[in-house]
């Protein structure tokens, strides 16, 4: 099976985003925890919460991916700013370990002038405080366009990452094309070689979700600027490779493109139709 969604509204509860998700026609969705580029996190409703988990254990549904805010920054120069991050991953895998199907995704951060070191020593210290035997929630390092400080850019650091954590079983990565593409790896002309490397370096079985993106930039411009399906530098037949190719086709795909549910529901539906 196909599975196939995009990033919705949490604001009117759990319920409303599986409504949405079969409104364009989709079987996952990804979710913000809390405001991106703020700490507030609703309130749950335990009776929306109930009924979801009811209905999604109906239907083949799912993986939801969980997305942790932007201002989440494990590596940070200030010890502040790391500690607010691992209180809300904490909170944040608490919420999600009553989620059926849940997974947690985030940013891996940006060194701010540290070095990379430095940086990666931070968020993989983060991770082993956060992860605890107890814990059911899958955590991805997201890969990174490269802008600035940013870690995560490259598959060595990923792994590095990886490396450090004493939990590994509780580690994956999520693989976004806007950002491989903009971090200087040929998702568009060459993705099996990106393959071939993510492979080499990491593993293949740590890949657990694909954020599907064209990019309004061309390879290597380090930008992080997501476009339209087919609208950007990728275009519809190296999109359609990526969504067709063998070693992760059955993985889901979340889409995070510049668009309304309108325009997702018109994405999916070509999608849908250009998948083989």
């Amino acid at each position: 099976m196909f599975k196939i969604g995009c990033h919705v509204s949490s604001s009117n509860g759990y319920m409303q985003m599986i409504k949405d998700t079969e409104y364009i026609g989709g079987n996952v969705f990804q979710w913000f925890t809390r405001n991106p580029r703020g700490c507030q996190a609703k309130e749950i409703d335990p009776i929306d919460l109930k009924a979801f988990i009811d209905y999604v254990n109906e239907r083949d549904y799912g993986p939801f991916l969980a997305h942790a805010p932007y201002t989440l920054n494990c590596c940070s120069d200030k010890e502040s700013v790391r500690e607010f991050a691992c209180d809300v991953f904490k909170k944040d895998l608490e919420i999600l370990n009553n989620i059926p199907n849940s997974m947690y995704n985030f940013h891996p951060g940006s060194h701010v002038g540290q070095g990379i070191e430095t940086g990666i020593k931070y968020i993989i210290d983060t991770l082993n405080e956060v992860l605890t035997k107890d814990n059911k929630v899958l955590v991805l390092l997201e890969t990174m366009a490269g802008k600035g400080s940013e870690v995560g850019s490259r598959f060595e650091e990923i792994k590095q990452i990886i490396d450090g954590v004493v939990l590994k079983e509780q580690i994956g990565v999520t693989l976004d094309t806007c950002h491989i593409s903009d971090a200087g790896y040929d998702a568009i002309e060459n993705f099996d070689k990106v393959l071939d490397d993510f492979d080499r370096i990491i593993g293949l079985d740590r890949l657990k979700a694909i954020h599907l993106n064209d990019s309004k930039n061309p390879l290597g411009a380090h930008k992080d600027r997501h476009e339209k399906i087919g609208e950007g530098y990728f275009g519809l037949e190296s999109i359609k490779k990526i969504i067709n190719n063998p070693r992760i086709k059955h993985l889901p795909f979340y889409l995070e493109t510049p668009n309304e549910l309108d325009g997702y529901k018109k994405e999916v539906e070509m999608l849908k139709e250009m998948r083989v």
